[in-house]
């Protein structure tokens, strides 16, 4: 039979210091290497945020600086995700990960209902930056808000309307209302609608309102963008007529101005060639029977003593 011998008191304490200073050395490689994984990743996040802000951030109204401003956010994102898990991998952490992101699982859940608008909006506001409806400084009909866009953030659209309001739209109603950008094109059609009376010549209203705006600046009248006249309705006292002229559109002053000076105009030529801009008359009748005007049926008027 194997006869144990019995270690000595300062051997026994001396293998265990050296194998606590082993797993400690082990370990302690791991952990420096670890923070040295978590420190590369974030310096590289940072080189990625340099170089956007440095080559790539030019003009915040040009789409290519949106879609490259979504690119460098997700690829910052990607390297600090890579470091922490290369260093929870050195650390021997995997199972701790494993309970996390199951608890952060059903965790997630709970939150997604409670923030899905949150998140709608930040995943819209990255859909308006890659396809880019409209951009800053662009006039936009957005849910009913008519203004100028001031800013495209990542969950609200803050636009400034014409009334000097701003307001501020959340991402997601972009893509569940109607937009309409009216900046887009660089022109767009002011109206003019009005009536003549009933004893003017129809065929020389259509001609001298056509031949006046012919004259005014800031109006498109090339081969593409014909101005357009229609007669529309044959009202109580007059032919309404709406005339249709495509305009430059910088923003809303400049074509509320396209519009006075059309309006003053075609004002001033029907005056000279008399051409009268008519309104709504009523006829008073006070004939018992009807048919009876009031210089053959006066109004007496009896004062009681």
């Amino acid at each position: 039979m194997e006869k144990l011998i019995p270690m000595k008191t300062s051997e026994y304490w001396l293998s265990w210091f050296d194998r606590t200073l082993a797993v400690i050395s082990d370990y302690a490689i791991n952990v420096i290497a670890s923070i040295l994984v978590i420190f590369l990743a974030h310096f590289i996040s940072a080189q990625i945020k340099k170089f956007y802000k440095k080559h790539l951030h030019q003009d915040a109204s040009n789409q290519v600086h949106n879609i490259n401003s979504v690119i460098a956010f997700t690829l910052r994102i990607l390297c600090l995700l890579i470091g922490y898990f290369i260093a929870i991998h050195l650390l021997g952490l995997q199972g701790v990960l494993t309970q996390i992101l199951a608890s952060a699982g059903v965790i997630g859940i709970v939150v997604g209902f409670a923030t899905k608008e949150t998140i709608g909006n930040f995943f819209s506001g990255m859909l308006v930056n890659i396809l880019v409806p409209f951009k800053v400084n662009d006039w936009v009909n957005i849910n009913g808000q008519y203004g100028c866009v001031e800013k495209i953030g990542t969950f609200v659209t803050t636009v400034l309307t014409e009334d000097g309001q701003r307001v501020h739209i959340p991402n997601q109603l972009i893509y569940s209302q109607n937009v309409i950008n009216y900046s887009s094109l660089g022109k767009r059609v002011a109206v003019v609608s009005t009536g003549v009376s009933y004893g003017d010549d129809l065929q020389k209203v259509k001609a001298v309102a056509l031949d006046e705006i012919g004259k005014l600046s800031g109006l498109l009248l090339d081969e593409e963008n014909q101005p357009h006249f229609f007669f529309t309705e044959i009202g109580a006292s007059t032919y309404n007529f709406e005339l249709r002229v495509w305009v430059e559109f910088i923003d809303h002053d400049q074509y509320l101005e396209c519009i006075h000076q059309m309006i003053m105009a075609i004002k001033k030529r029907f005056e000279q060639e008399d051409i009268s801009i008519a309104y709504n008359v009523t006829t008073l009748d006070f004939g018992v029977k009807g048919g009876v005007n009031l210089y053959d049926n006066p109004i007496q008027i009896k004062q009681l003593n």
